[in-house]
């Protein structure tokens, strides 16, 4: 975790964003096999490794309460990551928990949504009682709750 921290602030320095999202200290290498970010054939451990050998070791999860992936993202080494898109992507899938809706390509924060198909028309005239635009009959657009 030292050389995490280290990381952590050259990135704050040279780029201008702190890093404040969780890191792992994967020093045996465990949770980068676990989750095929390393092949399990991998040997060694942590120390020593350089950029080079971490390549593949560039991936975003994100976990929900039920303790399962729900998002997977693995950047390149020549590409940083996209803290804008990872936070619109958790912003959709809260949304979704919450409401019962779908973000459509594209979507920003504030854009209009779609409401799930599981969802009936019935139900959705109690959940979004200002109505909706159908598009499709499994298309229904409404305002974005918030």
């Amino acid at each position: 975790m030292d050389n995490h921290a280290k990381w952590a602030k050259d990135i704050q320095e040279t780029q201008g964003y702190a890093v404040n999202y969780p890191m792992i200290g994967d020093e045996n290498l465990t949770v980068a096999k676990l989750y095929n970010m390393l092949p399990a054939s991998e040997t060694g451990t942590s120390e020593g490794r350089t950029a080079a050998t971490n390549a593949t070791v560039r991936s975003v999860f994100i976990i929900g309460p039920d303790k399962k992936i729900k998002l997977t993202l693995t950047y390149p080494m020549s590409t940083g990551r996209n803290f804008d898109e990872i936070l619109r992507v958790l912003d959709s899938m809260q949304l979704t928990a919450r409401y019962k809706v779908a973000t459509p390509v594209n979507w920003k924060d504030g854009d209009d949504v779609i409401i799930v198909p599981s969802v009936s028309d019935d139900d959705a005239k109690t959940m979004f009682p200002e109505g909706w635009k159908t598009v499709k009959p499994y298309l229904r657009v409404v305002k974005q709750p918030s």
